[in-house]
């Protein structure tokens, strides 16, 4: 697997990933898919300092050479300037590329990225129910800081989010 920042031209794979995820999870509470549009927009804004990464398999991972199975970004936390040195950060893979290390590997690079950046913390955001993420945090170093209960409200349920934080100095 090669981890490499996001290009134009990854643009409709990580739509693919994200829709996805937007249709048949709980992992977004996004509730409509992202059209072209809105997602070369988003890609627009995950350059710099608040990079978009991709994973890409290799042909000894039993994938084609160059497909992307999964990425992760880095956004503002919140509007307000006392909040800009802290990041939110998203990972999603590939529903045929898990439990391969993408994810971990995705994080990973993304702490790495966050910490060249000068930011001095991470929060992770993520759904109650997704016991697999917060797994993945934790094992690379998040705590649990809050639990925000029913939120969220998606495919008829009431959702609650885990937020866990990294501080990165």
């Amino acid at each position: 697997m090669h981890i490499r920042p996001a290009t134009p031209a990854d643009t409709e794979a990580i739509m693919a990933i994200y829709n996805w995820e937007v249709e048949t999870s709980m992992a977004t509470f996004d509730l409509i898919a992202r059209t072209l549009d809105e997602q070369q927009q988003w890609m627009a804004e995950h350059t710099g300092a608040y990079p978009c990464l991709v994973a890409e398999a290799s042909s000894d991972e039993g994938l084609l050479d160059g497909t992307v199975v999964g990425f992760g970004s880095l956004s503002p936390y919140r509007n307000r300037p006392a909040y800009s040195t802290t990041v939110e950060n998203s990972v999603y893979v590939d529903r045929s590329a898990r439990g391969r290390g993408v994810a971990r590997q995705l994080l990973a690079d993304l702490i790495a990225a966050a910490k060249t950046q000068g930011f001095h913390t991470i929060i992770a955001r993520i759904t109650g129910d997704n016991g697999t993420s917060v797994t993945l945090h934790e094992s690379q170093g998040f705590i649990l800081v809050g639990i925000e209960r029913e939120v969220g409200r998606k495919h008829g349920r009431w959702l609650d989010v885990i937020e866990l934080q990294l501080l990165l100095d």
